[in-house]
């Protein structure tokens, strides 16, 4: 590197000045080194970067951040984005929500964000909990949940968040664990590398109010069992040897869990991930129950024209057409009123 070559930024660059004031122990602080060493490998420019957040544990994210930010209002964090993004395209927009902020006050502006296509990627901390108001059930909560809020156990269903996301219309989706640092920038990655939303849900312990909720299938041991790391072109394989594969069933129109070598089981039979296959999106992302594994990696990805270059060609064929556009004729056009 020569004197007049831009000095490479590290991780640490990306860190701002501010006391990260989390909970000893949360997954939050992983997930922000993670997001800190992403910026730092595609080479981010801190003064192109922007992060937005709503209300929450999570959304202290912008506070730690050495890029611009903006900590908004409860839920409306996709409102916000899509405003800074419009205004600026050239931004890199990054939006940070939690599962109580994102998918319950804020369900309306996560579905619109997503369903238009906004080049922005969002990132949702799932802790199945609300942390920060002290530990009440949260739409992902799983039934039976005592919290403060449900004494006597949850009785809803749980909202699947990547299930969620692909029903709007979401163009790209993954998950990933907090505690792997080696799994989680790759995701990231992918993700900013995407035209369009980037929908990433992170599953995030919280120490003191829900420890533990995704020990089943996030610890070492249990991971290699209860973990499927889903690949593009590869076979959909899990287990401590890669013995176990999803197959479909297709009577049933569903996947089930079979062994290669048993009942006469080939490699062959395993289903090929596809990420840009819907329908197999949407089995993956709602695998559930106790013999099936928690599918993470990049679930679907298939690119389409983002809402902000869509209104970036509204506003130059306008312009084109009126370079001497005036506003004040404009506002003062058609039927007037004087009110004395």
């Amino acid at each position: 590197m020569n004197e007049l070559s831009p000095q490479k930024l590290t991780a640490k660059d990306f860190a701002s000045d501010q006391e990260v004031r989390w909970c000893p122990g949360c997954g939050d602080y992983a997930i922000l080194k993670s997001v800190q060493k992403t910026l730092a490998d595609i080479e981010a420019d801190p003064a192109n970067t922007v992060f937005v957040s709503g209300i929450g544990c999570s959304s202290r994210f912008p506070y730690y951040m050495a890029t611009y930010g903006f900590h908004t209002i409860h839920g409306r964090a996709p409102a916000f984005a899509t405003g800074i993004k419009l205004a600026n395209p050239k931004l890199d927009v990054w939006m940070v929500t939690g599962d109580g902020d994102g998918l319950s006050i804020g369900g309306n502006h996560l579905l619109h964000v997503l369903r238009r296509n906004v080049d922005l990627q969002i990132l949702l901390f799932n802790n199945e909990i609300y942390g920060l108001t002290k530990g009440q059930y949260s739409p992902t909560s799983r039934p039976g949940t005592r919290s403060p809020s449900s004494p006597s156990g949850s009785i809803e269903r749980n909202l699947n968040p990547c299930a969620f996301a692909l029903a709007a219309g979401a163009r790209f989706v993954a998950r990933t664990v907090d505690t792997d640092q080696k799994h989680m920038p790759e995701i990231l990655k992918r993700a900013h590398g995407h035209r369009g939303a980037s929908f990433v849900e992170i599953y995030q312990n919280c120490i003191v109010f829900n420890d533990g909720v995704f020990a089943n299938f996030t610890d070492k041991k249990s991971a290699p069992e209860r973990q499927l790391r889903a690949e593009h072109g590869h076979r959909l394989t899990f287990g401590a040897s890669n013995e176990k594969g999803l197959r479909l069933d297709r009577e049933k129109v569903a996947i089930e869990v079979v062994t290669i070598g048993e009942n006469g089981i080939t490699e062959d039979d395993i289903l090929m991930h596809d990420e840009t296959d819907p329908v197999l999106a949407h089995l993956l992302a709602t695998l559930d129950g106790p013999d099936m594994p928690v599918v993470v990696g990049v679930i679907f990805n298939n690119p389409a024209e983002t809402y902000d270059a869509g209104v970036t060609q509204q506003v130059e064929k306008a312009r084109a057409a009126k370079p001497n556009a005036d506003m004040k004729e404009l506002l003062f056009a058609g039927s007037t009123w004087t009110v004395d």
